[in-house]
This record gives C-alpha cells, structure tokens and sequence, in this order.
C-alpha cells in the first residue's frame, strides 16, 4: 500500500458500531413515527430502516418481521410486553385489560386480530397473540374443569372480552364508555366466568 492509499484509509471515517438495544429502539422509534404518518399498509421495512439508519434486515432479526414490529410498536411507551396467560375470570386481571385498553390509542392487538384487513401476516401476528395468552390458556382452565366444548368456550370467552374492550374505546356504548374500569373489569370477568367455570 503506498503512502496516499495509507492517507486515504487513515481519513476515511469508521463505521460508528451501535449496541443491539440502540438499533432496536431506533427502529421502534422510526417504526413508530411511520406507522402514524402513513398506516400500516404504506409503510415499508426498508423505510423504516432508512429512517432509524439501520440495515432493514435487523427488523426481522429484533422483532421477527414488520407485523410484529408494529404490535411492539403499538404498545405505550415503556409499558412491557405481556407474557403471561390471562385469567379472564380474575376481577383484577380484567380490569387492568380494560384501563391499558382504554389508555392506549387503540386495541391494535385486539383490533388486528379480529378485524378484517389486507394484511394477513399482521392479523396471524396478532391471533397468535391472543391464542397463546388468552384461548390457549382458557381452553386448558375450561378442560381441566371438565366442561365439555372447552376450545369452543375460550374462544366464546376471548370474542365477548374483545367486543367489551373494543366497543368501551370506540365509544359505540355511553354506559359502557362512562362505567368505572373496576366494575366493568368485575363484569366482564363473571361473564368470562359463566363460560370458563363449572
């Protein structure tokens, strides 16, 4: 290498190297920002990784592809993940479904999951959801309790929570919209019950 190649390579700027955890926030952040500008449908993995200045290919390596890039997305800021099962027949439980619903934009797992819409991939993001913390769970508490149609019974119990939540942000119900969290949470909980109990 002669002396002005060495001068060349000696001024040329190094790659600036980020952590994991800065790449991934930096695509949550575009992800966010772009979802909101242009919807779900028009926004592209290669634009949000153009955005965050990030390589596109790392979405799918922190979330596992836009469609659940956009279900982390979606959740308020700093509030975890949930991984465990729901209880649908806990007072408590249902109620903090009910206030994190009503405190958040949207229901998007819900939402996406059992609207219809154009994009498959995200609609079995989020049904896969919902079927490991919610039917999954409930079909093996209906069984354990010996009830018979205990899959039928989950589900029963999973659409009449989501049509409770969703119709209580949208509005469509003013008593429904005005009510306490806490006895709505009781309510939809002894509903949930008579479908998931002996």
């Amino acid at each position: 290498m002669n002396a002005r190649a060495k001068a060349t390579a000696a001024e040329a700027p190094t790659p600036r190297r980020r952590d994991a955890g800065e790449s991934k926030q930096r695509l949550l952040d575009a992800a966010r920002a772009l979802f909101a500008e242009r919807g779900y449908d028009r926004t592209t993995v290669r634009e949000i990784g153009r955005r965050a200045d990030v390589d596109p290919t790392m979405i799918a390596r922190y979330f596992g592809g836009k469609s659940a890039l956009y279900l982390e997305s979606v959740r308020p800021d700093g509030t975890p993940a949930r991984v465990e099962p729901l209880d649908m027949t806990s007072s408590a439980e249902m109620t903090r479904l009910v206030d994190r619903v009503r405190q958040t934009a949207a229901a998007p797992t819900m939402s996406a999951a059992i609207r219809p819409h154009q994009d498959a991939e995200l609609q079995e993001a989020a049904m896969a959801v919902l079927q490991r913390l919610i039917v999954e769970p409930s079909t093996r508490a209906a069984a354990s309790a010996g009830l018979e149609s205990a899959q039928l019974r989950a589900e029963m119990a999973a659409a009449a929570a989501a049509g409770v939540v969703l119709s209580r942000k949208s509005g469509a119900f003013p008593e429904l919209t005005a009510a306490d969290s806490d006895v709505v949470g009781e309510l939809l909980a002894k509903l949930c019950a008579s479908l998931l109990s002996p």
